[in-house]
């Protein structure tokens, strides 16, 4: 039976993306489809180097040549991603950043600022281009948590004006108002200057090209909050809480400041962190210290989709507090953990991408 490149596309019509509910020749994803004898090759383009389904669409590739075109074929599939976006096109700093990810909490205590870098380097160790902006203008933690508190942004031009370059660690660009200030200074700034100064590390920082771009949030509803979400083209927004019911009551007054129709930013997902403990010398036991199953019985009631449930580890915090987040750990599950979580999220930015636009 000849092999023919008509073939074989009309035989990839038979996968669909999981996500997105549609085959990926609708979709675009297959490029450079080439025959030779019965050697077949061809590239799937994924919405995100992070998809948690790259091993399933890929054998689902090889399966349909096999099936629909010749069960003699040798099947090449070479997967690459080319992350989606639809954020408008604009001229400032930002210009060549496809998705910009919010990490809000309803109070402070919830484990944000760590689940934001490890999310950041969660995704980087996926092949994504990251940065990350510590947007906690108050309580700045990010040049801790990836060990850089002692450099500073350097020198940049962007269109002729003089910026920043943000500073890299770990492969992950970085800009934080703890980089401007001294160990012991307190950052005491009103909210029209707070605001200014968040407008300052998002536009006078020089990004570059990049996948995503996290954003470690303050705690609470207040002006930051505001004014990322009506100054700043976010994606969306990921909440993070324990499953307590005090720290409940407060996310959801978070997810109810996205969902205003002066804002409308997407909630992509809730993170349930520190959901038990385990002791290390009681493997099988699970202890729920803050309540159990809270933030997973929320994204039921909202339908909100539940990225992740993260137990309560020692190790995480000293990683962080050591200036090397728990996901570079590769192999340990809290490591794996957050890699899972990184690929869910990229999931659901790939999910929302496709939607129509509502603003």
């Amino acid at each position: 039976m000849n092999i023919t490149v008509e073939k074989v596309i009309d035989a990839l019509k038979y996968v669909d993306d999981p996500d997105l509910k549609k085959d990926l020749v609708t979709l675009n994803m297959i490029k450079d489809v080439k025959v030779n004898g019965n050697e077949v090759s061809f590239t799937v383009v994924l919405t995100t180097p992070a998809c948690p389904m790259k091993d399933m669409i890929h054998k689902a590739c090889v399966n349909a040549i096999l099936h629909f075109v010749s069960k003699d074929a040798k099947v090449n599939v070479n997967m690459t991603a080319q992350v989606t976006s639809k954020k408008e096109k604009d001229e400032t700093t930002l210009r060549d950043v496809k998705n910009i990810i919010a990490v809000a909490s309803g109070k402070g205590g919830v484990g944000k600022s760590t689940i934001a870098a490890n999310l950041a380097l969660g995704l980087s160790k996926q092949g994504a281009k990251v940065g990350i902006v510590d947007a906690d203008i108050y309580g700045p933690s990010q040049h801790i948590m990836f060990g850089v508190e002692r450099d500073t942004p350097g020198p940049a031009e962007f269109n002729g004006a003089k910026k920043m370059s943000p500073v890299i660690s770990y492969g992950v660009k970085i800009n934080s108002i703890g980089f401007m200030a001294a160990p012991n200074q307190a950052i005491a700034l009103r909210g029209p200057m707070a605001t200014k100064a968040l407008n300052q590390l998002f536009y006078d920082t020089v990004w570059g090209e990049l996948d995503y771009l996290i954003v470690d949030l303050p705690p609470g509803t207040g002006d930051i909050q505001i004014t990322l979400c009506s100054s700043i083209p976010v994606t969306g927004a990921v909440v993070v809480c324990t499953p307590q019911p005090v720290a409940i009551s407060d996310a959801r007054k978070g997810i109810s400041l996205f969902q205003l129709e002066q804002l409308n930013v997407p909630v992509l997902g809730l993170i349930e962190n520190m959901a038990w403990f385990t002791p290390a010398e009681l493997p099988q036991n699970k202890y729920y210290i803050f309540g159990k199953d809270g933030i997973k019985n929320l994204s039921e009631e909202l339908n909100i989709p539940l990225l992740a449930q993260l137990p309560l580890v020692q190790s995480v915090r000293e990683a962080s507090d050591a200036g090397r987040p728990a996901v570079l750990q590769d192999t340990t599950e809290q490591a794996l953990a957050f890699t899972e979580l990184a690929q869910n999220v990229a999931q659901q930015i790939a999910i929302n991408n496709t939607k129509p636009r509502t603003k």
